[in-house]
């Protein structure tokens, strides 16, 4: 598991290789991550949009911006939480992901949060990123 807290909302990542989704053979890997975020601060918060910086064993690179996570952009009061799991596939046998969720507070102000680097492995690559 991997956590970062940032502007007192926490964001905790666990990313599962998925056998049964990824065909080794066409070079096709694929993961879950599941998240939760934790709002540890006194105020709500509301998730607008996410950033996600993609990169594979070859230092190939995406990033993928948008509204929301999951087609949701959730509320979360004082101590609450919310978690979702979603996907990732790569043309190679493991990557790094990372990432920023823009939320705001109820008085409009924006914020970034981060979303702690996390090592996509699986048993088909050579090395092991952590």
């Amino acid at each position: 598991m991997y956590s970062k807290v940032t502007n007192n909302i926490r964001v905790s990542v666990e990313p599962a290789y998925l056998e049964d989704q990824s065909a080794p053979e066409d070079s096709h890997y694929v993961w879950s991550y599941h998240v939760k975020i934790q709002n540890e601060g006194a105020e709500t918060i509301q998730l607008r949009s996410r950033y996600w910086k993609i990169t594979d064993n070859n230092g190939i690179t995406q990033e993928v911006e948008g509204d929301g996570i999951v087609g949701e952009q959730p509320k979360l009061e004082p101590g609450g939480s919310y978690e979702y799991t979603s996907g990732a596939p790569l043309p190679t046998p493991g990557g790094i992901m990372v990432g920023t969720y823009r939320m705001f507070r109820d008085n409009g102000e924006d914020f970034l949060v981060d979303i702690p680097a996390f090592s996509l492995d699986s048993p088909y690559q050579h090395s092991v990123l952590n």
